[in-house]
């Protein structure tokens, strides 16, 4: 019945040695495209754990005749809010299929086996050694369900043969050539195969055979598929090089503001590199920064000593500095801090307006949060980030909030006087500055805090642990005024009145990334996009304005930005997701490709969204160490009596943390 082959392994094209794996478990793969290198074969690792620095897998020849195997060499507790060591292969189309898998777990203790039906790390079937025997368990997020037990007598001295039959709503395990149990779930009707467990296991061989009814209905699917996406990438315009910047020896990861720094229409980039101190990514110093036209890859002025090693295009956090007309005077300046010192900058020259000495580490560490080892590392401040914001309620933002990694929030005038301070549990990475009472002045939502004007706590959620990655705020439910959106961590996705009501929580993962935008236009209000990282990695999450997840898929790389994009100027916003020839380009609501990147040698490891030719559509920016390309679309903007604009995020408040949003907007041409 089973007889047609879909898919084979027996890791035999593998060299000896970890399956590819970020040895740091770094945080790059939040927005940064930074695959791991060495060959993968055919197989993905969505899961990092950041507390297990070796690999997860290892290819090894047990038997030392030359057979090689895939070998599961971590061990990992089937905690809640955790994901389990995982290789994931195949199709997620496969529906009624036949698994046959060699392997031998190594320990009775916890359970290993193969996962089926797998649609994410966090969606799937597994069938798993125990110690009584074989178990067939559901995952749904973050519950963990054992449909049916079999008790049955194995050696970890021998290697098992396991065959995992799904057909319809029926999953069917044979072991050893006999039947052993069968179970009948509803769930998931669909999905691909994985190694997966709790304990050391080698796996020898696996293929996956289908009917050919099976092997038909796949072609034909794959085939209206590929229709589908063809017919819908000529609705869009494809992507064309508008130009190419060579970086020299300026270059750097995620760290770039754009603005006007000389007071014309002419657009600059200022360009930020760092070098580390103290512990990992939390206390980095800006070494050189580096002001460039955009139009003529001509430099400005550069601050600093600028240089060409990998480090420089590795750093995790924020970098201190914004580009912004802060004096209101018609040209931006450059606010930024390095050497416990806070400048505004000319934004034509570089030079030195203004400096105030940053503050000092007054308080007793055992106050605060996210102090490494136990004391301040320098008397002053080292500032993590700066926002432009407007507690004062000036006609425009001129208020400097600042911030240490995670516990205290500064904030200044224009003219360096402090206004207020703030201390109380975790700032977050980047928080967010937002009128909501119509004062003229701005309230501060910071991690779990909302915070008003005069820097007093008017609310907190009751959450202890982890904090908010990214946040959005704005008018996304039409049933609703402004919401607040936010994604944070293990304590997940949530959507927020106001006042601190919680409409909508979701724990789908550690949600890293957020986004609003009108993704799907024939939708009421707007829709929201999270990723997911640490732990189960790569994971998509499309929710509808009131939060509910209206589809997710897993994608087999990390780094998507998710930052919406006004392609078109049609009023429909597509996702920016990575540069990546293979995994990246532009989305749309439905979750499918409709601008890929071409394979024309781009730099692939940065990218960022901006209105560069002025025609109002966004341009695609992206960049590495080397070189800056800047892409725009491959047809004229069509005329029309309206012009869709929409509200976005200000890039004078840039951050790697911050959370992006399209509001709609439309005005007349």
């Amino acid at each position: 019945m089973y007889d047609v082959l879909l898919f084979s392994e027996d890791f035999s094209s593998f060299p000896l040695g970890p399956f590819p794996f970020d040895s740091e478990h770094s945080a790059m793969g939040e927005y940064h495209y930074y695959p791991e290198t060495g060959y993968k074969g055919q197989w993905h690792d969505p899961i990092a754990n950041y507390n297990y620095k070796g690999p997860s897998w290892v290819v090894t020849n047990p038997l030392m005749d030359g057979t090689h195997m895939m070998e599961l060499s971590r061990i990992q507790e089937p905690v809640e809010k955790g994901t389990l060591p995982t290789l994931v292969s195949g199709d997620t189309r496969w529906r009624d299929c036949q698994l046959t898998v060699h392997l031998r777990p190594l320990s009775k203790d916890l359970f290993s086996g193969v996962l089926v039906r797998y649609q994410t790390s966090l969606r799937h079937y597994g069938v798993f050694f125990t110690k009584e025997g074989l178990e067939v368990q559901k995952v749904d997020l973050t519950e963990r369900t054992i449909l049916k037990t079999a008790a049955i007598d194995w050696s970890t001295q021998e290697f098992q043969n396991l065959v995992v039959t799904t057909t319809g709503t029926v999953i069917t395990v044979c072991l050893n050539g006999r039947e052993v149990m069968s179970v009948e779930d509803d769930r998931y009707s669909h999905g691909a195969i994985a190694l997966c467990g709790c304990m050391p296991t080698q796996y020898a061989t696996l293929e996956v055979k289908a009917t050919q009814a099976e092997q038909d209905r796949l072609t034909e699917q794959k085939a209206n598929e590929q229709k589908r996406i063809q017919e819908k990438r000529t609705l869009y315009p494809q992507l064309k090089a508008d130009r190419k910047i060579d970086l020299k020896n300026y270059g750097a990861g995620r760290q770039i503001r754009f603005g006007h720094l000389t007071g014309t229409d002419e657009l600059f980039f200022v360009m930020a590199q760092h070098q580390r101190r103290v512990y990992k990514d939390r206390y980095p110093v800006i070494s050189c920064l580096t002001a460039v036209s955009l139009a003529t890859g001509t430099i400005l002025w550069q601050l600093g000593e600028p240089r060409q090693d990998d480090d420089v295009a590795q750093l995790t956090t924020d970098l201190p500095f914004q580009v912004y007309d802060i004096d209101n005077d018609g040209v931006d300046e450059v606010i930024a801090s390095w050497d416990f010192k806070l400048f505004i900058l000319d934004g034509s020259t570089g030079e030195v307006k203004k400096q105030m000495d940053t503050p000092l580490n007054e308080e007793p560490v055992d106050d605060l949060c996210g102090v490494e080892f136990g004391h301040h590392a320098f008397e002053h401040l080292n500032i993590d980030a700066i926002r432009i914001v407007n507690v004062t309620g000036k006609s425009r933002p001129t208020d400097l909030l600042i911030k240490d990694r995670y516990a205290r929030l500064w904030i200044y005038d224009d003219r360096f006087n402090l206004v207020w301070k703030f201390t109380h549990n975790n700032t977050g990475h980047f928080p967010y500055a937002y009128d909501f009472n119509g004062d003229g002045k701005d309230e501060i939502f910071s991690c779990y805090n909302m915070i008003d004007c005069e820097g007093n706590l008017q609310w907190e959620l009751p959450i202890a642990i982890d904090h908010t990655d990214e946040i959005v705020i704005g008018p996304i439910d039409p049933d609703h005024g402004e919401l607040i959106a936010i994604v944070s961590g293990w304590e997940g996705f949530m959507l927020l009145k106001p006042d601190g009501t919680i409409l909508k929580r979701t724990i789908n993962g550690h949600g890293q990334r957020i986004s609003v935008g009108n993704y799907l236009p024939d939708n009421k209000g707007l829709e929201i996009l999270t990723t997911t990282y640490w732990g189960s990695q790569g994971i998509l999450y499309m929710h509808n304005c009131k939060g509910e997840e209206l589809w997710s898929r897993e994608l087999r790389c990390n780094g998507a930005v998710i930052a919406p994009v006004n392609w078109d100027g049609s009023g429909q916003d597509l996702v920016l997701l990575s540069a990546s020839t293979e995994h990246g380009g532009l989305m749309d609501g439905e979750g499918d490709t409709v601008v890929p990147f071409p394979d024309d040698g781009h730099p692939e490891l940065c990218c960022e969204v901006l209105d560069i030719t002025g025609d109002e559509r966004d341009e695609i920016v992206v960049w590495d160490l080397k070189s800056l390309w800047v892409y725009t679309q491959d047809r004229a903007k069509p005329e029309s009596g309206k012009t869709y604009l929409p509200i976005k995020y200000p890039h004078y408040n840039a951050s790697n943390y911050r959370g992006e949003f399209c509001f709609p907007r439309w005005i007349e041409s």
